[in-house]
């Protein structure tokens, strides 16, 4: 099994770029390579968490399913980032309470639960770090929250389209920004259209080009 060096850790994760060379080498002891395809699924709603990942590269994707089969994203995770819902299920020994599937194939790094829970115990900089990710994501979860309670469906959809569209152009499904929004496909569609009579975007197949108005 192919091993990866400090530098290439640091280099994947560059909060850990000041970091003791002892911590670094403590989790590169205990943690094993892992890499996956496209659409795999990580974790399922309920599971036990044994490991925490590390993302080195790829994409994944943290989200709820409702019983009618809606889907809704909490965020996505890139490299150089964990999973805080996974750090939490190990640290307050509950199970996973969501989804998680690859976007892009990508390798992950394995650092068992109770090496994860030594390496917490041990070292200020892996508490720093976890914190640090708690923080962002938790005020990224407020953020949809309040986007859910209190946005107009149009109103979210325009911001979504304006954050995501690289060049004035988005290659996405309208099922992904159903499933990103919380809503239907059906909705998603529906106003999609309405901003495309309205003039403000033109409406390819799996791409949508925002026009200036």
């Amino acid at each position: 099994m192919r091993r990866i060096s400090a530098d290439e850790f640091r280099a994947a994760f560059p909060a850990f770029d000041r970091s003791p060379g002892k911590l670094v080498s403590d989790i590169l002891a205990v943690a094993r390579l892992h890499a996956f395809p496209k659409d795999a699924r990580i974790y399922s709603e309920g599971d036990v968490c044994s490991a925490i990942a590390f993302l080195l590269s790829g994409e994944l994707r943290v989200y709820k399913a409702g019983e009618s089969g809606r889907e809704i994203t909490l965020y996505e995770i890139t490299a150089g980032e964990t999973c805080i819902l996974n750090a939490s299920c190990i640290l307050s020994g509950m199970s996973y309470p969501a989804n998680a599937v690859s976007l892009a194939e990508g390798e992950m790094l394995l650092i068992p639960a109770s090496d994860f829970r030594g390496l917490m115990d041990h070292h200020e900089e892996m508490r720093e770090f976890v914190f640090t990710v708690l923080s962002r994501r938790l005020s990224a979860v407020m953020s949809l929250i309040e986007e859910i309670a209190f946005g107009k469906m149009d109103e979210r959809l325009a911001s979504y389209l304006r954050e995501k569209a690289e060049g004035g152009m988005l290659q996405a499904t309208h099922q992904k920004i159903a499933d990103d929004l919380g809503t239907s496909r059906e909705v998603v569609s529906r106003i999609l259209k309405d901003f495309e009579r309205k003039g403000m975007v033109s409406l390819s197949r799996n791409l949508i080009s925002l026009l200036s108005r």
